[in-house]
């Protein structure tokens, strides 16, 4: 199977997917245009942030992409507990043997986690979902919100105005916003504005900016 890494577009999605690692996110990211969030393997289970913030980013709904494991069975079952009430979209990664480059031996089922899925395939498995549920995707140029009429999106534009991108001490403000909006810290920019888009407002994060200053 090829990867097909950097060839097609990424799919734009209105939703967060929830996936087991910093390294499932990192290999999604080359997917998918979205809010992805790792549930760092079992520490979500002890984690009432992580678990909390989960819960607001997907309101809306989330996609759920964990491992073909017995341990990503489990990861999969206790999010859709703590997601009762929310609309849940499953996505199962295929039982693919093997070992992702990374590791110096494979997992004990001996098969590949996310991570280790070659792009064509998350891809098709994505296709496959957005086919069935077209309301997951967005527009070209869209951020995935809720945001309705009047309501501004929160832009790399407006970060740049309000000293969260691109200046001096742009990365610590940024994440000192993101924490008090109840995200993680080391957003990147893109995540950053896709997360506010869909659980905040650009007034929330201008008052946000102004306690900083104040």
């Amino acid at each position: 199977m090829s990867d097909m890494s950097g060839v097609s577009e990424r799919i734009r999605l209105s939703v967060p997917v929830i996936v087991e690692g910093k390294y499932d996110k990192a290999r999604l990211s080359q997917v998918v245009d979205a809010v992805i969030v790792p549930t760092d393997g079992f520490a979500v289970f002890n984690n009432a942030e992580k678990r909390a913030m989960i819960r607001r980013l997907g309101e809306r709904g989330v996609i759920l992409l964990s491992d073909s494991d017995g341990g990503g069975r489990l990861i999969r079952s206790h999010l859709r507990g703590m997601l009762d009430g929310i609309p849940v979209y499953d996505v199962y990664a295929p039982a693919i043997r093997g070992k992702e480059p990374r590791k110096s031996a494979p997992s004990k089922a001996g098969i590949l986690g996310v991570e280790g899925v070659p792009n064509d395939v998350l891809r098709g498995l994505f296709e496959k979902l957005t086919a069935a549920h077209p309301e997951l995707l967005r527009e070209p140029g869209s951020v995935p919100s809720d945001s309705g009429q009047g309501k501004n999106p929160v832009t790399k534009a407006l970060l740049y105005e309000l000293g969260l991108n691109g200046t001096a001490g742009s990365s610590e403000r940024r994440a000192a916003v993101a924490e008090a909006l109840g995200l993680p810290r080391d957003m990147t920019v893109n995540a950053f504005c896709a997360a506010v888009n869909l659980i905040s407002s650009e007034e929330e994060v201008r008052e946000r900016c102004r306690c900083l200053d104040s």
